[in-house]
């Protein structure tokens, strides 16, 4: 099948294949040790002026600083999200677009929304959690979590929630949380709303019962002593609500909220992607990074690359579990 070669001639060949190795060995070595030369993209899947616009512009701004290079934000919206997770999934693997994927990365393609997934992208960090919180009326009957809990087993169905459009973050922590305590996740109403802040007036004036978003979101309230939280849906407590328990210290095995990671295209070499991941881990203990967030009451969580990528494999199948069994999707 194959001629037979000289001596001579297979060893000029191998002497080729080793110079070929050596050199794309080579290639591959001073890439990373050059990148990055030029400005980087960095896509905001939402809209300016909001929560994930602002946490990718003060990223940027201090990236600069760490990688000496012009770091853009471009946002990219339309499709509940789908369009810039798209634009940064499928931008070219050379470490010049990254993105900001959030907590709808694990969500979207259960509802149909969009073929990509987390597998579309390479993760570096998630830099920011803000847990959903079980928030009332400080002048209603539920002086505590537990008072609440056993309202919605002796009146399921009577209560509504509200926070975010059907499908959203916080509907799907209500019905996670309702799951876990072994509960319909039908247990309390679902009302549709364009986010937390219409949600929060329609509390306000008495048209839901409830609101399972952030505390961050109704910090404004809670400070006036209008709403009360009674729970957050994490691991542990919020050093800005130090008096609010988790669900986890009362027993329930729930944890829920939204988030803010950067993530680069598939495919991504290890060697930018630990050039980004050590920028980034600067930039996170950063006294002007943590100034931000606190300012703007976002919650400060680190997660490195490998953390991240468990996190989102683990997020996405709890999702969509419960996606289902809550009725969002088929």
């Amino acid at each position: 099948m194959f001629k037979k070669i000289g001596k001579k001639t297979e060893k000029l060949i191998v002497l080729a294949i080793a110079m070929v190795m050596v050199l794309g060995f080579g290639l591959t070595s001073v890439s990373a040790a050059e990148y990055p030369k030029r400005p980087i993209t960095l896509v905001c899947p939402w809209g300016a002026g909001g929560g994930t616009d602002a946490v990718s512009r003060i990223l940027a701004t201090l990236l600069k600083k760490e990688l000496g290079v012009p770091v853009n934000v471009v946002n990219r919206t339309g499709g509940g999200g789908a369009i810039g997770h798209t634009a940064m999934a499928t931008a070219k693997s050379d470490g010049y677009t990254i993105g900001m994927p959030t907590v709808e990365i694990t969500m979207m393609h259960w509802m149909g929304l969009t073929k990509i997934t987390y597998r579309d992208m390479t993760p570096i960090c998630m830099v920011n959690f803000d847990p959903s919180g079980i928030n009332v009326l400080t002048d209603s009957p539920w002086k505590t979590y537990k008072d609440l809990e056993n309202y919605v087993r002796d009146n399921p169905g009577k209560l509504k929630d509200s926070g975010t459009g059907y499908g959203g973050i916080w509907h799907l922590a209500m019905a996670g949380w309702l799951k876990a305590i072994g509960l319909s996740p039908k247990a309390i109403k679902w009302i549709p709303s364009k986010g937390a802040a219409p949600a929060l007036q329609d509390l306000m004036a008495g048209g839901i019962e409830m609101s399972t978003c952030s505390l961050p979101e109704a910090a404004t309230l809670i400070e006036a002593g209008r709403v009360r939280p009674l729970a957050i849906m994490a691991d542990k407590r919020d050093p800005k609500f130090p008096d609010v328990p988790t669900l986890k210290e009362m027993g329930i095995n729930w944890s829920c909220g939204a988030w803010r990671g950067i993530a680069a295209p598939k495919g991504t070499s290890s060697q930018i992607v630990a050039v980004l991941e050590k920028a980034l881990a600067k930039v996170n203990k950063s006294d002007d990074f943590i100034k931000f967030m606190n300012n703007r009451g976002y919650g400060l969580y680190w997660l490195d690359s490998r953390s991240f990528a468990k996190a989102l494999t683990e997020a996405d199948d709890a999702n969509g579990k419960i996606m289902k069994a809550a009725g969002i999707i088929k």
